[in-house]
């Protein structure tokens, strides 16, 4: 869910403020089994922080400050939640950090347009995204249209603010956007399945060249993934117990770093460091590298799952970490 949301933010346009009035905006926060003890409020379309909380003596949250009106990020040390804030909003926030989406309440003026967010935070995470991004078109039209209906029909309260309204329209249009553009990109990716995969001949970590022919009659597992990828390092140790568990079938694990060439010491240091396996290559151009385009990589982690003879399997294939990866590999290797 946090990946598609991603995806979904990435297209919301950096226009989000509409206006500011003179009066600050108040905000008190009570948070149960608080991750730390400050809180930070963040620009959505940048990331940039406006303003850090301390809690008080009293384990409470509290400060007065002008903002511009629109969305808003709200950082516990851990977790997010968005909130939609203006100046002139008196705001108390109740939530249990061990329960941290689910237990969001607001009371105050700008309660109503920020417990909706809540509420659409938890209803968005339960949300079957892997079937809608691996739908047919005809389906995914269809049920992206039904989706964008409910979401729309929820803003019809003559109580929420306007500009909330107008701000949350803007974002359901550029969210539904960004689903599309993605889901396309998923079915380009999925008609190369059962085709002649393209090839690399990349820097081995070991010394020398590797490429993808030098596994022929092998299935081979590869990783597209760089140092500096948090979700790719977060696969690591499940690919590590994927390695040890096949490690005498007809598989070989290829991790292809696409890392910039100024950082290949730092890609040599963390696979000592970790003590990574299967074979290590360094992509010739990280991005710009022949193999990442003609999968029309723009995302990683990536893995791609190729047969003895050279075809693709799955050009998207699972991750590591993922419930269906064994079954899958058993299927095709025993």
């Amino acid at each position: 869910m946090r990946k598609v949301l991603f995806i979904a933010l990435a297209f919301i346009s950096a226009a989000n403020a509409i206006g500011q009035s003179k009066t600050a905006l108040n905000f008190k926060a009570e948070i149960a089994n608080r991750n730390t003890d400050t809180i930070s409020f963040l620009d959505r379309n940048n990331g940039k922080q406006i303003k850090k909380i301390a809690v008080d003596k009293n384990g409470i949250f509290k400060d007065s400050f002008e903002v511009a009106e629109g969305f808003y990020m709200l950082f516990d040390g851990k977790e997010y939640t968005q909130l939609f804030l203006k100046n002139g909003y008196d705001l108390n926030l109740k939530m249990d950090a061990k329960n941290f989406d689910e237990s969001i309440v607001y009371t105050g003026k700008g309660s109503l347009e920020n417990n909706m967010l809540a509420k659409n935070s938890v209803e968005e995470a339960k949300y079957d995204y892997d079937s809608l991004l691996a739908s047919s078109q005809e389906v995914f039209t269809a049920r992206v249209n039904e989706k964008k209906a409910a979401d729309l029909l929820a803003l019809e309260n003559k109580k929420l603010d306007p500009n909330f309204i107008e701000l949350q329209k803007k974002s359901i249009d550029r969210s539904i956007a960004g689903l599309s553009k993605y889901h396309q990109e998923a079915l380009m990716t999925k008609k190369m399945n059962g085709t002649p995969s393209p090839t690399f001949d990349y820097d081995n970590y070991k010394g020398g060249k590797t490429k993808l022919e030098d596994f022929r009659g092998k299935y081979v597992y590869i990783d597209v993934w760089a140092t500096w990828c948090a979700p790719c390092r977060a696969e690591i140790p499940f690919l590590k117990k994927l390695e040890e568990k096949y490690h005498q079938k007809n598989i070989v694990f290829v991790s292809l770093s696409i890392d910039q060439v100024k950082d290949v010491e730092k890609w040599r240091k963390l696979i000592k460091d970790k003590e990574l396996g299967g074979v290590q290559v360094f992509a010739d151009k990280d991005w710009n590298s022949q193999f990442v385009k003609d999968y029309n990589i723009t995302g990683i982690p990536r893995f791609i799952l190729i047969d003895p003879n050279g075809n693709i399997v799955k050009a998207d294939a699972p991750r590591p970490s993922s419930p269906t990866i064994e079954a899958e590999f058993d299927a095709l290797l025993n």
